[in-house]
């Protein structure tokens, strides 16, 4: 019993060890430990970074990093997280890789969103750029606790930010693992209505047009029930209710597939209105349409330089009431404040650049039906040896190295094990 309440003391010393250790890094300003699940610790932190690292003068913002320790000894993840860090906070959150390969995780908040967004926000700081510095500070302090290999790896937004981090410090990190992420060439990419065209099946694009079809046909009596939740939530909007409707009914088919949701799964054509409602907008609320939404940042970003994709009307020719859906983005989604904003194409210059020229070690992962995959990253891993590009099968958004098939699955994970040892 002695010896249990020993080993007990010295585990508790040596968690008391690690918060100190984070305490002291430098910008350091809050650390609150949290229930750690499979790891040894878990911590919310809190840093102070600058608001513009090209002027110290902008001020400062505090950004959250959500640090898992499993041992000094081990490699590190750097997840380059495109949004908000709330998730990351369960007890039960671990990313598959960190799981294959026993690792720590710093999980970076994006500047501008969640508990990283800065007291009156000026968008002009809300750069690819100024993220990318913000992880190269973040792995150079936590390289003082974590001294062996580090992998960088983020999902969709969040893969496009390992992209543009290893765009910007090259080398920074030992091996990066982008999942899903687009490089898109403009504000609305125009790859995307061609690769929705030839997705799926054309029997499975049939099922899905055909009920988007009847959802216009039946919009007058539609309407009531979709303003009743509208109202129910609470919601508001830029552009009228009736447009909002139609939105909700083109981005029906581009979130089937992102989410890959079976098309056996929708209502059949001779359905209620309230089936047909309640399809709808479980499946595509107006919620995503509204003012005030938590991905609000994530807009600005696309219309300044990330990009979005566009909406074709043509299949809904003499059904849908909008006349055009062109620059539907900077209209629905970005502040007012910010509606002159020009597409800036820098970045994706940048990026391709160096995704073209050069040869990490990079795994990219894709879902063969996510609309996502239309401007993805493959290309850059041609006739390369160490970029290598992988594809899921009927794959969606939620494609990993752990839903590839088994010949790609094994070698992703011999690769990264390969790269580990090196």
């Amino acid at each position: 019993m002695l010896a249990l309440v020993a080993l007990v003391a010295v585990g508790e010393l040596a968690a008391q060890e690690m918060e100190a250790r984070i305490k002291a890094l430098e910008g350091i300003c809050e650390v609150k430990p949290l229930p750690a699940g499979e790891f040894k610790e878990k911590y919310e932190v809190m840093l102070k970074q600058p608001l513009d690292w090209a002027d110290s003068a902008a001020g400062e913002f505090r950004q959250r990093v959500v640090v898992m320790h499993v041992g000094e000894d081990r490699p590190t993840m750097l997840i380059t997280q495109g949004y908000g860090a709330g998730f990351a906070l369960r007890e039960g959150y671990r990313e598959e890789i960190s799981r294959l390969f026993n690792t720590n995780i710093v999980f970076v908040e994006h500047r501008y969103f969640d508990r990283s967004m800065p007291e009156n926000p000026n968008w002009d700081y809300l750069t690819a750029e100024n993220s990318a510095h913000d992880l190269h500070a973040i792995k150079s302090l936590f390289a003082q606790l974590y001294p062996e290999k580090w992998i960088a790896s983020g999902i969709s937004k969040g893969g496009t930010t390992t992209m543009l981090y290893a765009t910007f410090y090259p080398g920074d990190v030992d091996i990066y693992v982008p999942y899903v992420g687009p490089v898109c060439t403009g504000r609305e990419d125009g790859r995307f209505s061609p690769f929705l065209q030839e997705v799926s099946t054309p029997e499975k694009r049939a099922v899905v047009e055909d009920f988007q079809k009847e959802l216009l046909r039946r919009k007058d009596r539609l309407m009531p029930l979709f303003e009743q939740y509208c109202t129910d939530h609470k919601l508001s909007f830029r552009i009228p209710l009736r447009e909002v409707f139609d939105y909700c009914v083109l981005e029906y088919s581009f979130s089937l597939w992102q989410w890959g949701t079976d098309p056996a799964t929708i209502p059949a054509l001779t359905a209620s209105d309230e089936e047909l409602a309640d399809h709808l907008l479980k499946a595509v609320g107006p919620d995503y349409f509204a003012i005030g939404g938590e991905n609000a940042s994530f807009f600005v970003q696309a219309a300044k330089e990330l990009g979005y994709y566009p909406y074709d009307l043509r299949p809904f020719k003499g059904l849908i009431e909008l006349k055009s859906a062109k620059d539907y983005l900077r209209r629905i989604f970005v502040p007012e404040e910010l509606r002159e904003v020009k597409f800036d194409r820098t970045l994706y210059k940048k990026m391709r650049k160096y995704l073209k020229q050069n040869d990490p070690k990079m795994l990219l992962v894709y879902g063969e039906d996510d609309p996502w995959t239309a401007p993805g990253a493959g290309w850059a891993a041609e006739g390369k040896q160490h970029m290598h590009y992988f594809v899921d099968p009927g794959g969606s958004h939620r494609a990993r190295i752990l839903t590839l098939p088994d010949e790609q699955k094994y070698l992703a994970i011999a690769l990264i094990s390969k790269w580990l040892k090196e």
